[in-house]
């Protein structure tokens, strides 16, 4: 899925991110459209990390002070910036949409010890799916009323509003935080042989198409986005029942601060 001249060239950033900043990464992956299974042939590689500093660090009387992102500019189509374990760690405590899919990406780059692992292990308890609802929703309703109103409309976007459409439908189905890749949401319009036609027609020409590719609107996908749009502005999230979780977050952040030495 990654080429290989450019998989070398991503783990050559992120060991040159280790020694530069002193840090160890915990676990990298592919965020964005290639995780997601709807890249266009030019798309960047959204690379995304999680790093740790020496423990030390931790108990340093600046530690609000200092920086808890490392970002690089864009080069050769590369993105690559990561963030503090403690950061990482109080975004998820708040079910952050960015973390919650950077530790599912099927597409890994790096990861060591434990911390990956027993962050999905966490991911069912932490995860908030109220929270969930609301970021998709907000983040489709956005994204059609923005880009999709025109006579030509970038492709790209179709997909930034029905992913986030469709995760809702997980989320109210299964109760569990929803897959990132697109292909495993598809099966919630199971019996909408046209709107799945059309959003083959339309995953067919993304992958072929540059980024910035234009499309005249696809008709029966407007309507289902509004109309689902619409049902959610009607709808009102069921609140989590869920259990404390700190203790265990903080016993994650314990752990792998020890185990960075």
């Amino acid at each position: 899925m990654i080429p290989p001249d450019i998989h070398a060239e991503i783990m050559s950033r992120l060991a040159a991110a280790e020694r530069e900043h002193g840090v160890r990464i915990l676990m990298a992956i592919e965020s964005g459209s290639r995780a997601w299974g709807f890249a266009s042939p030019n798309s960047d590689f959204d690379v995304r990390f999680i790093y740790a500093r020496p423990a030390d660090d931790y108990l340093s009387l600046d530690l609000e002070d200092r920086r808890d992102v490392i970002e690089y500019p864009i080069v050769d189509d590369i993105d690559l910036n990561g963030w503090d374990l403690r950061k990482a760690l109080r975004l998820f405590w708040k079910s952050n949409p960015g973390f919650v899919e950077w530790i599912q990406s099927p597409i890994k780059y790096i990861e060591n010890g434990a911390f990956a692992e027993e962050a999905r292990r966490l991911l069912p308890r932490v995860y908030s799916c109220e929270r969930g609802i609301h970021h998709y929703r907000s983040s489709a309703k956005g994204n059609y009323r923005e880009h999709l109103q025109g006579e030509r409309v970038r492709l790209k976007k179709y997909f930034y509003v029905l992913r986030p459409l469709l995760a809702v439908r997980w989320l109210e189905r299964y109760g569990t935080a929803a897959p990132i890749e697109f292909a495993s949401l598809l099966h919630l319009i199971d019996g909408e042989t046209a709107l799945l036609a059309d959003i083959a027609d339309m995953l067919e020409q993304k992958r072929g198409a540059p980024e910035l590719g234009l499309s005249v609107p696809y008709p029966r996908v407007n309507a289902f986005i509004e109309a689902e749009l619409a049902r959610l502005d009607a709808a009102t999230p069921t609140p989590d029942d869920l259990r404390p979780v700190l203790p265990a977050l903080n016993a994650l952040f314990l752990a792998t601060v020890r185990e960075n030495g």
